[in-house]
């Protein structure tokens, strides 16, 4: 059993090649190790076509959350394989590529800051296969057991959660197919993680009340979920208006998400309003919840909590994690960093955004998580 229980309205351009170091890969950053910062990644703009091989030159851009300004990495070359798809998911800072109208799909490193300028890493990944009343167009989040996939491991599990009852799992470097599993039909905007701690992947229920895990075994017959109830202690105290905007006015969305220098788990739940604006339906966040995963000698809670000390978290279309703000100076501790409903900085201590910025128009908007220089 495991130990679940239960406006950036100005862009500043900054061109850098100081973090085009040539490796041919990258790992989640360590505390021994000299870090950079977590990057919102903004896409990329053609600059030249190279018929001959059938590449591309291309600027990337991201956005800086210490500084908050943008930064460019120009001249990158996107390989032929790349040149046609489009990025259907994010996880440690590798995309994950497909092409459209196609079931082929790869995962590389080309959108990340530290990857080489000239020979991003690609790696092919099986043909993409949909159930039975299922679709594997549309992907809602990715997540993966190991940062190196590259690094000859061969344990590293890939694991995509498409819109719908479909996940899929592969072994990159071992699977010639996906292993396909239906969920159940509440999961189908649920988010996925992968616990470190628990060598398990984990789709919240809405609400959060339950968990639904799956280990890295994919080797054997019964892929049925293990179930984990999960208790709230110490709910906030909100007016009985407060709590009737949150469920009638406000979508929610909940997120697991683990620290990867403590093993602290926290589960977020998002509630995000929506407000008519012009010809489009634009949502701001009205509220965050943390929880912390607590043992106490009656059992093992979800505790409601404002104060999360000096983890940042942050959330997006990508796999969910943490940071110590002592390792990236500038970053504000105790806070939420969004991009999706909304971009922004979260204050858990005030309970309000305190830095609202302009949603770029990029689409695969991902945070990129730290990594080792």
């Amino acid at each position: 059993m495991s130990r679940f229980f239960f406006g950036l309205a100005k862009l500043s351009p900054v061109s850098s090649d100081v973090l085009a170091h040539k490796r041919r890969s990258f790992r989640l950053f360590s505390s021994s190790l000299a870090t950079t910062t977590p990057y919102l990644s903004l896409g990329d703009t053609l600059k030249k076509h190279s018929p001959d091989d059938g590449t591309e030159t291309r600027d990337v851009v991201f956005f800086d959350p210490v500084k908050e300004e943008r930064l460019t990495i120009t001249d990158k070359t996107f390989p032929q394989e790349l040149v046609h798809s489009r990025q259907i998911g994010s996880s440690h800072g590798w995309g994950i590529f497909s092409r459209d109208g196609e079931r082929s799909v790869c995962m590389s490193n080309v959108y990340h800051p530290l990857s080489p300028k000239s020979n991003p890493e690609i790696i092919p990944l099986p043909s993409l296969t949909a159930l039975p009343d299922n679709q594997t167009g549309v992907v809602w989040n990715v997540a993966m057991s190991s940062s190196s996939p590259s690094d000859d491991d061969e344990d590293c599990v890939v694991a995509i959660k498409f819109l719908g009852n479909q996940l899929s799992l592969c072994r990159p470097n071992r699977d010639l197919r996906w292993t396909n599993v239906e969920t159940l039909g509440m999961l189908e905007t649920s988010n996925l993680m992968y616990s470190n701690r628990d060598q398990r992947f984990y789709l919240p229920a809405p609400g959060g009340n339950e968990l639904y895990s799956w280990d890295l075994n994919l080797d054997k017959k019964n892929l049925s979920p293990e179930l984990h109830q999960v208790v709230f202690r110490d709910l906030p105290e909100l007016a009985e208006s407060e709590w009737g905007l949150l469920d009638m006015l406000c979508s929610r969305t909940e997120h697991l998400v683990e620290s990867a220098s403590t093993g602290e788990c926290f589960l977020v739940k998002c509630y995000a309003q929506g407000y008519p604006w012009s010809e489009k339906f634009k949502y701001m966040i009205r509220r965050f919840m943390v929880f912390r995963e607590e043992e106490t000698t009656q059992g093992r809670y979800m505790c409601y909590t404002e104060d999360i000390g000096d983890v940042c978290i942050f959330l997006s279309k990508s796999e969910a994690f943490c940071v110590q703000a002592t390792s990236c100076p500038g970053l504000q501790p105790n806070s939420i960093y969004f991009i999706g409903k909304g971009f922004g900085i979260y204050s858990l201590a005030d309970n309000k955004t305190t830095h609202s910025f302009k949603v770029p128009s990029s689409s695969g908007l991902y945070w990129l998580p730290p990594s080792c220089i």
